[in-house]
């Protein structure tokens, strides 16, 4: 009301079109849908004509209520409709708009007239989605207009026209839209001001993109061939009537009228203008078998079966031995085109020519505007790495888009993707990181004081969104800033796989690698969960490359399959590229006959001091383990493991098909103390001394005591 007051000069004259409020039409529908199935549906009714008066008006709602009972008891008692009786239901959507704001404007003072696009707007008979017949209805228009020309404001109800017997019919998709680009049209208007729930034309749909940008200013011909091309703000149907006249068009935001929105004019200095439209709700039939092959007709009969029942194709495609066609129709349509084409095929299936004839009813499409096929590399390959594969990918012979059919499911994950490969300067990479002691707590701070550095200059986005311990994890979407110790504290949240999955898919995060900084086996364990979620995975915990050689074989057949990477660099060496060096030199076809080495520092550390210096053994170990040169419990590191499986981890980087019962370890701590209680162990430590002083004692000159890890032929 305050946009319609707000426009109000005595200079011109401004026309109104008006959709229905909210959801008013889709509820209409459901009537119907329930009349037709016998279930009751006068409570809904009721509360729908009740929500349609705006707060402290009163509006008589009588005629409408009587017409759309009767039509819905008619409805009822036979058990089917028409598609002429549900346009008269569908129409009353827009009247019932007319009516309220007619009584918000006269509360308000203004005097407002009715334009009724059933008496002036003329089309022919395809109701549900018929066609203007343009002479006819600007010669009414105009001549009603004139009548109404001692009024602030006309009001008009879109959607919605006449036969020229008087049958009420409605104008399909964009009916309204439509119906304000014909009457500006007809009227040679200077602007059409198109409020919708956004601030314009973005790139993507701001409400899935949270980076989409706005554009500001399209020519015509740009913005035909977006509506051409199927972005979902502009449709073909409503630009043509303006681009006749050259009248302008602007899109708006009913909640925000202050911003300037997105015009559309004959001229603009923007080129290469590239959004991303999706339609949410598709529906695609597949037809398959061997009768599909090279056999002439086929595709004649697909259309010709479709045409007969006013059903449209969307897209096809074709595979290229023909053994299989997709076709993408509108949802509503995908039950009949579904039966249409079993009925005229079930010969062919009969001699199983054509094998199957599927229906899958959760797709969306979704249009790469501005792009060709060879541009779309880059996106296309961002969603592979995501988990997603396109089931139909298709280019117009314009070259100037690409569309994709994709499963519902993956509908704003996959927007997501690829607006992110097309207009992102950074690339946003979501973390998930599993423990948080020294090393993941470390990790954690690095991440976040470097963060700002790394999207300047790696021009990467780096977002923490999950932390977890054994216990529980920490869950943000947004990013975990500095706070992180403190939120995890208090969070309720119990610790498991399956949930953070589950949240990353819940908010369709693209790009999330797992890290893995535990010593936990069983987390091991879900990492073929992780991977199969789309995960790429980065770990300094060992045992996952040290499982028997079966398992290890499924977890890196998992990544190859599902086309992840799995970096454990750290795994030897302490980060130094000592794994990639020998894959390297081994996938170059060099021959690696030996690798011997030093392999762990706590090791090292402890041989070094106790050969240069005069200094008991367990003095040694016991200055380590406070220094937090080893584990805790210093056996982890005395019994040789964590040096065997590091040299197995390069073993088999060489593809060899060993496991750990394969390796020699010469485990340093005697037996008897090997299952002693850490306390009790430490209290004997000075067990070892002796046995280390006789080994260093027998040294021969020039040699020393040193842990070597050996893998030779």
């Amino acid at each position: 009301l305050e946009i319609i007051r707000s426009r109000i000069t005595k200079l011109h004259c401004t026309v109104v079109v008006l959709s229905a409020r909210g959801d008013a039409t889709k509820r209409l529908h459901d009537l119907v849908r329930k009349a037709v199935t016998g279930k009751d549906y006068e409570d809904d009714l009721e509360q729908l004509i009740m929500q349609q008066t705006p707060p402290g008006l009163t509006i008589d709602w009588q005629e409408n209520l009587d017409l759309i009972s009767r039509l819905l008891k008619g409805i009822a008692m036979v058990g089917d409709y028409s598609l002429k009786t549900l346009d008269q239901i569908l129409a009353q959507g827009e009247l019932m708009a007319v009516k309220a704001v007619v009584a918000g404007l006269q509360a308000r003072g203004i005097h407002a007239g009715v334009l009724d696009t059933r008496s002036v707007l003329k089309s022919d008979d395809n109701f549900s989605r018929a066609t203007p017949l343009v002479d006819l209805s600007q010669t009414a228009v105009c001549r009603a207009v004139a009548a109404l020309e001692d009024h602030d404001v006309i009001l008009a109800a879109g959607f919605v026209a006449s036969t020229e017997q008087g049958e009420t019919t409605t104008l399909g998709l964009n009916g309204s839209n439509y119906t304000a680009a014909l009457l500006a049209h007809f009227l040679t208007a200077d602007e059409v001001e198109n409020y919708t729930h956004v601030n314009g034309l973005f790139t993507a749909n701001p409400e899935w993109v949270n980076r989409a940008d706005k554009i500001e200013h399209l020519s015509f011909d740009e913005a035909n061939e977006l509506a051409q091309l199927g972005t979902s703000v502009l449709h073909a149907k409503t630009m043509l009537p303006l681009i006749k006249k050259n009248i302008p068009l602007r899109l708006l935001n009913a909640f925000n009228p202050d911003d300037p929105g997105t015009l559309i004019s004959a001229q603009t200095n923007q080129t290469g203008i590239k959004c991303i439209s999706a339609e949410s709700d598709r529906a695609l039939i597949n037809l398959t078998g061997r009768g599909l092959l090279g056999r002439v007709g086929i595709d004649g009969r697909i259309f010709n079966t479709l045409a007969r029942h006013n059903i449209s194709v969307n897209i096809i495609a074709q595979s290229g031995a023909e053994r299989g066609i997709g076709l993408v129709v509108n949802p509503d349509d995908a039950q009949l085109a579904w039966r249409v084409l079993r009925d005229e095929f079930k010969d062919d299936m009969k001699r199983l020519d054509v094998s199957d004839i599927s229906l899958d009813e959760q797709v969306s499409v979704i249009t790469a505007v501005g792009l060709s096929l060879t541009d779309f590399s880059r996106p296309l390959n961002a969603l592979v790495n995501n988990r997603i594969t396109p089931l139909i990918m298709n280019n117009a012979l314009s070259g100037h888009s690409v569309s994709l059919v994709v499963r519902k499911e993956d509908l704003i994950k996959a927007v997501n993707v690829i607006h992110s490969a097309i207009f992102g300067a950074v690339k946003r990479v979501h973390l998930v990181l599993f423990g948080h002691g020294v090393v993941g707590g470390a990790l954690i701070n690095q991440i976040l004081k470097a963060r700002e550095s790394i999207q300047t200059t790696k021009h990467i986005d780096l977002k923490i969104i999950a932390i977890a311990n054994s216990r529980q994890v920490l869950l943000d979407k947004d990013g975990i800033g500095t706070d992180w110790h403190t939120r995890l504290e208090t969070s309720r949240e119990a610790s498991q796989v399956q949930g953070i999955v589950d949240y990353v898919e819940r908010h369709h995060l693209e790009n999330v690698i797992a890290v893995d900084n535990t010593a936990s086996r069983s987390l091991c364990g879900h990492y073929g969960d992780l991977i199969t979620a789309g995960y790429d995975l980065v770990s300094s915990n060992k045992i996952a490359n040290t499982l028997d050689y079966d398992s290890y074989r499924r977890l890196h057949n998992l990544l190859k399959q599902h086309n992840k990477r799995y970096l454990y660099e750290t795994n030897v060496g302490a980060g130094l590229p000592l794994i990639d060096t020998i894959r390297t030199l081994h996938q170059s076809g060099e021959n690696v006959t030996a690798i011997r080495g030093i392999f762990s520092g706590s090791l090292s550390y402890i041989f070094n001091r106790f050969g240069v210096e005069e200094v008991a053994f367990s003095d040694v170990v016991k200055a380590a383990v406070e220094q937090g040169f080893t584990e805790p419990d210093p056996r982890a590191d005395l019994s040789g493991l964590d040096v065997a499986r590091k040299l197995l981890i390069l073993a088999r980087e060489l593809d060899l098909a060993v496991s750990l019962a394969d390796v020699t370890i010469e485990n340093l701590v005697p037996e008897d103390l090997r299952d002693l209680d850490l306390k009790v162990f430490i209290q004997r430590l000075q067990e070892l001394d002796s046995i280390f002083a006789a080994r260093k004692a027998a040294l021969k000159p020039g040699r020393v005591l040193r842990y070597v890890g050996d893998l030779s032929g």
